[in-house]
């Protein structure tokens, strides 16, 4: 089994070392979409998807202005899951599952260029999208990224135990050993994505922390301007700040077992971005 780390749509926001960590103030940030393919035996599985073909062609029907002005996505079409899976040497079909963290607009922009696969999810992330009300809501949970009537597989987040979390394991139709690990907060179903490497595990924890430093046992930070995002986006300021926590202590005792990383560190997707990575 392979496991590939991609950047699926890069964001250039402005404010420097507030929303990077280091360099000058008014330089241009770099936010990244770190997405895993998963080369099981059954065929492929995405972990998040970025931002989709669709995105990029046709942007004011899934990505608002306002979002567009804050995140100053590039919208590439060769960055999409889509044409890097293509370049491969595969095809959509054989993408065969698609696991979300959630559903923002830059985590399941590529739903669409997926259609045949089945897309695993929280059922109480899907309801929440679904039910969205308000013009924020309606902005992180663009419907247009899913009008296609996506093969929705729900799981609620309860299951097996994995190193102190609460997990949902042995995904229904997935030949790899893939669970979800509930991390809410950031959303009302968001999860991290947990993926066995070898002897070890690799964690995407998705948005439940957006900044490597953050991760840090002693004296963790986190850049103003990042801090302010998260706060803007979180549905649930608690139970964000208990899962990084838990996190934080799962680097700290099983930091040989596990690699975590998050969505949007730049500097995390960079050192495990290696072609061709082989997962025993």
């Amino acid at each position: 089994m392979r496991v590939h780390h991609l950047n699926c749509g890069t964001m250039r926001p402005f404010g420097g070392r507030l929303v990077s960590g280091s360099g000058p103030l008014l330089a241009t940030a770099e936010m990244i979409c770190h997405c895993l393919l998963v080369e099981a035996d059954h065929g492929l599985v995405l972990v998040d998807t970025g931002y989709g073909v669709d995105d990029v062609r046709d942007p004011d029907a899934s990505l608002t202005r306002g979002f567009r002005r804050l995140a100053r996505p590039v919208l590439d079409e060769s960055e999409t899951a889509l044409r890097q899976i293509e370049a491969l040497g595969f095809s959509a079909d054989d993408v065969r599952d698609v696991v979300l963290t959630h559903l923002d607009l830059d985590h399941g922009g590529g739903l669409r260029d997926f259609p045949h696969a089945r897309v695993h999810v929280l059922r109480s992330e899907l309801e929440a999208a679904r039910s969205a009300r308000t013009s924020r809501e309606r902005t992180r949970y663009p419907r247009a990224q899913w009008s296609h009537g996506p093969r929705w597989v729900t799981h609620d987040p309860q299951g097996e135990e994995w190193f102190g979390f609460a997990a949902v394991g042995a995904l229904p139709g997935v030949d790899a050993d893939i669970r979800l690990v509930p991390l809410a907060g950031h959303t009302v179903g968001h999860t991290g994505v947990a993926v066995r490497d070898g002897d070890g595990w690799l964690l995407h924890a998705g948005d439940a922390y957006f900044h490597r430093r953050e991760m840090r046992a002693d004296a963790p930070a986190c850049p103003p301007g990042l801090r302010w995002m998260q706060r803007r986006m979180e549905t649930a300021r608690g139970l964000r700040l208990a899962n990084q926590e838990r996190l934080r202590e799962l680097v700290r005792d099983n930091a040989d077992r596990i690699t975590i990383f998050c969505a949007h560190d730049a500097s995390e997707l960079r050192a495990l971005q290696r072609p061709f990575e082989v997962v025993s």
